[in-house]
């Protein structure tokens, strides 16, 4: 399975483990990591940007794709849709089945709302199933929110909203205790504390993990919470467009049955975003982490209903996905790997960099040590660097990533890499979707009734997010997004249904010369042989 030059290379690390192991890299300085990013981070690639020319951000930049979407051409002729004809009507909609709408649900139905939600996969089938390290709460003695504040916002380059950062840290200890509650199997030690650890970025040991399939027994906790209550969940139905009343409120949606195509008016009193990121865009042909519906589906609807972006040129690439074999290319590679002991080493078997820098800065070392200094390995697909699994025993003892890491030993283990005696070879894949719709402290967007949660927020974590903190914050955000709804549609009056905000958008394409008929929002990817905006190169 290995060619001879991985061979070669796998000798070299190997010959250098225990001295590698035995030597705590550097960190680098403030002026390192802004040189750094600025010439290899992908964000800084100016010619992988367009500015966006209508709408809320006009003049402001954005991935090409995205840009191609946000000013896309609607799926609907609002010609056609009779919005007196409402198949649902309801308190909440919620629209995404991942782990931020489920604990909406939760919430609204807690607080005596009549909720729904919407998704256009299935309930679970989100980022949410995907995150595997942990989620963050200061919740231990020697540490405290303002502590996790610190690592939060100096990880997210000091360009977060202050005050979504002191809401995401302040109820993170509570958010843990209400999965606990909720029936969450926490890693804990024989008297019941919960293990923690670190993760890039962070000055204490705050990470709480479920092994590592965290998301995956978050998702199923919540899920079974939300079918326990009886909330109602429309399975492949996607939202295509919002539906706003008269006085310019959020007002429901225009749904499409993924299987038939049939077009369905759900009817609301608030709406709560919770779509999750855009993986599936495959930005600059990176490969992805995220699941097969992450499209960004959340921003465009609420762009071409008028709420503003905040820092939509910034995504996420997380330094660790899996570079070969090919058939797992692109997965994620948990950044606990590297908080029991790992370290990144290049094709002389060389240590490069500090396990536990911050992931924008971690992702661009790779890729310099790869592009500038080639000394990456290469593979069918490109070229990656070693993640040296084996040193987590030589340090935690035979049996830690049985234990500790058990999805990683199995993804690898299919296909004949047993991570504790070889190391595996990763590089950077498109991860998290750090910009998105803006909202204040109750979630609302700009959109008068339309809330956001999740994913879709832009603001929590500024332009870089920590580990953790993105399981963090659909709990914390989604929680409140529900109660918010909640208690708003208590006193709403629902006016008079319309999409004229969808004629107006299309008046503002055409006034602008955009001539690009991309139908939008994009819903599932697109993949045929030969396509170079997802192929690795």
């Amino acid at each position: 399975m290995y060619t001879d030059e991985m061979l070669e290379s796998i000798k070299k690390v190997e010959a250098k483990r225990a001295e590698n192991a035995a030597v705590e890299p550097r960190r680098m300085t403030a002026d390192e990591k802004d040189k750094l990013l600025e010439t290899y981070h992908p964000d800084y690639i100016t010619d992988q940007f367009d500015t966006i020319k209508i709408g809320p951000n006009k003049g402001e930049k954005a991935p090409l794709e995205l840009v191609q979407l946000l000013q896309g051409k609607s799926r609907i002729n609002p010609s056609e849709i009779k919005l007196d004809r409402v198949d649902y009507d309801v308190d909440v909609l919620i629209i995404g089945g991942g782990g931020a709408g489920s604990s909406a649900a939760i919430e609204a139905h807690k607080a005596g709302a009549n909720v729904m939600i919407v998704t256009k996969l299935r309930i679970g089938d989100a980022n949410t199933m995907m995150a595997e390290g942990g989620i963050q709460a200061a919740d231990k003695p020697n540490d405290s929110p303002a502590i996790h504040f610190l690592d939060a916002f100096g990880g997210g380059h000091f360009a977060a909203k202050k005050e979504l950062v002191y809401k995401l840290v302040n109820e993170a200890p509570e958010a843990i205790q209400w999965l606990n509650d909720l029936g969450v199997e926490f890693d804990k030690d024989k008297d019941g504390t919960m293990i923690t650890t670190h993760g890039g970025g962070t000055s204490r040991k705050r990470m709480h993990a479920a092994k590592d399939y965290s998301g995956a027994e978050i998702m199923r906790t919540l899920r079974d919470e939300v079918l326990n209550r009886g909330i109602p969940v429309v399975d492949f139905t996607a939202a295509i467009e919002l539906i706003l009343d008269d006085k310019g409120n959020a007002a429901g949606a225009v749904l499409q049955n993924m299987e038939t195509g049939d077009l369905l008016i759900a009817k609301a009193k608030t709406v709560i975003l919770a779509t999750g990121g855009a993986g599936r865009l495959h930005y600059q042909g990176f490969p992805t982490s995220n699941h097969y519906g992450a499209t960004a589906d959340g921003l465009v609807l609420a762009y071409r209903a008028g709420a503003k972006l905040l820092y939509q040129d910034t995504l996420q690439y997380h330094p660790t996905g899996a570079a070969f074999p090919q058939q797992i290319f692109g997965a994620l590679v948990t950044e606990k790997v590297r908080s029991l002991g790992a370290k990144l080493v290049n094709v002389e078997g060389d240590v490069f960099m500090h396990p536990l820098e911050t992931r924008d800065v971690c992702a661009a070392s790779i890729i310099r040590e790869c592009k500038a200094h080639k000394k990456g390995v290469h593979t069918i697909l490109g070229e990656g660097v070693w993640l040296d699994t084996p040193m987590i025993e030589l340090k935690g003892g035979e049996g830690t990533i049985e234990k500790r890491i058990p999805a990683m030993m199995r993804m690898f283990g299919k296909y004949g890499i047993d991570i504790r005696k070889q190391p595996i070879l990763v590089y950077p894949t498109l991860h998290y979707q750090n910009g998105g719709i803006d909202i204040n402290t109750d979630c609302m967007s700009g959109v008068k009734n339309l809330f956001v949660a999740g994913e879709a927020v832009g603001g929590i974590h500024g332009r870089n997010r920590l580990m953790g903190n993105s399981l963090l914050d659909i709990i914390v955000f989604g929680r409140d997004a529900g109660k918010s709804a909640a208690s708003t549609a208590k006193n709403v009056q629902i006016g008079t249904l319309t999409l004229d905000h969808v004629n107006k958008f299309e008046a503002e394409r055409k006034s602008a010369g955009i001539t690009d008929d991309t139908l939008s929002p994009k819903l599932l990817p697109t993949y045929t042989h030969g396509n170079p905006r997802w192929e690795a190169k």
